[in-house]
């Protein structure tokens, strides 16, 4: 397990701590399992806690949603049998939760994890 206080990355995940949502972010219903990253593989990044609420940009962006972490923390398990990435432990506050992208002469991709 990695606290984290400001930002470090699972995967083709990247965690940033920011000081306020958006103006445009809105709640999203999540009864359970908040999925923060879908794999290629079927294999997501996601949290299971009651006290994180997930929300998106009123225009979604597939590529970033943001967090509220109320409890004390908040674990992301890469849910994988074999080569998964360290759970990481965000602490209290507001998280920016970004897909990171590599350019190609085609264009931006998301990274494969």
């Amino acid at each position: 397990m990695i606290t984290i206080s400001d930002i470090a990355a699972q995967g083709d995940v990247l965690f940033r701590r920011i000081g306020r949502l958006p103006d445009d972010a809105v709640e999203q219903s999540s009864e359970g399992r908040i999925v923060v990253a879908h794999s290629e593989t079927g294999h997501d990044h996601a949290i299971d806690d009651p006290e994180v609420r997930l929300f998106e940009r009123l225009v979604r962006d597939p590529m970033v949603c943001f967090l509220s972490v109320d409890g004390e923390h908040a674990d992301v398990v890469h849910h994988r049998a074999h080569h998964t990435h360290a759970p990481l432990r965000l602490t209290r506050g507001l998280w920016e939760v970004r897909r990171q992208r590599e350019w190609t002469p085609e264009g931006f991709l998301s990274v494969q994890d």
